[in-house]
């Protein structure tokens, strides 16, 4: 990936949403700070994190993650867990996950280059079995004498 003038960081992209206040943020935000690396290869300009949770210490909160990148689909984590803390780590290595699956499949596949160019015209195709030459049944070979 080459190399982004302004990085994307948790700290510069993060929005806390329903049932978090300014005050969590920098809480959040030290719990997302592993994400960091993950985001360097954006644009800061071009990415939004957002974090919601809804019946907050309640039995059955649901916390969300919500990841926007320019030019790439929304991603949505989510975690039911009970413990907010457990609950934010959920929907953070979720993330990471789905960036990484993201990445990857946006990726070119290794060596993929050398399989797209075109063979010069007398070079012959060692997977296409009509194009190799037929036997010679003038020559025996010292295993089939």
């Amino acid at each position: 990936m080459s190399a982004v003038a302004n990085p994307a960081t948790v700290g510069e992209c993060l929005r806390v949403g329903a049932g978090f206040s300014q005050g969590d943020r920098n809480w959040i935000a030290e719990q997302f700070a592993t994400l960091d690396a993950r985001l360097a290869g954006f644009h800061a300009d071009a990415t939004e994190l957002e974090v919601s949770v809804k019946d907050r210490e309640a039995r059955g909160q649901k916390v969300t993650l919500e990841c926007w990148i320019a030019g790439r689909q929304k991603i949505v984590t989510t975690s039911a867990e009970e413990d907010l803390h457990a609950a934010l780590n959920d929907v953070r290595d979720d993330l990471r996950r789905r960036l990484n699956d993201a990445k990857t499949r946006q990726e070119p596949r290794h060596n993929k280059h050398l399989r797209d160019v075109p063979r010069p015209q007398g070079e012959v195709d060692p997977t296409d079995e009509d194009a190799l030459p037929a036997a010679d049944p003038n020559r025996a070979d010292a295993e089939t004498a």
